[in-house]
């Protein structure tokens, strides 16, 4: 998958909560099927369907020993979606000190008015 269907498929797969809570486990350790079921109120199959997608969007990766099979967190596709954002939260931080910055002279101009307007002396 290339870079911008990586990155639909990486928020894809994080915008289910079932999805984010397996991730959760799988950034504490390695975790087979039946270990991820556990704190879900969920069947096995759904689990396994969850990391499907999760496989899919390069979030996970699994592998087999003997008969087991676990599930690994990959965090590169996390790094590139955190980097994408990271973009965006730049832009709005430098917006919004703009906006404080506009808005303080707004405030400190509307002062001087009342200042003047409270002045007693006539002009001359």
């Amino acid at each position: 998958m290339g870079g911008s269907d990586q990155l639909s498929a990486v928020f894809s797969a994080l915008a289910d909560p079932t999805r984010r809570a397996i991730l959760a486990e799988l950034a504490e350790r390695d975790a087979t099927v039946t270990e991820l079921t556990a704190p879900l109120s969920i069947s096995m199959p759904a689990v396994s369907r969850h990391l499907k997608v999760l496989e899919r969007a390069a979030l996970i990766s699994r592998s087999r020993s003997g008969k087991w099979r676990a599930s690994h967190l990959e965090p590169a596709p996390l790094r590139e979606a955190a980097d994408w954002l990271e973009h965006y939260r730049r832009f709005w931080d430098s917006s919004l000190t703009r906006l404080d910055a506009h808005l303080a002279a707004v405030q400190a101009a509307g002062q001087a008015t009342d200042r003047m307007a409270d002045d007693p002396r006539e002009p001359e």
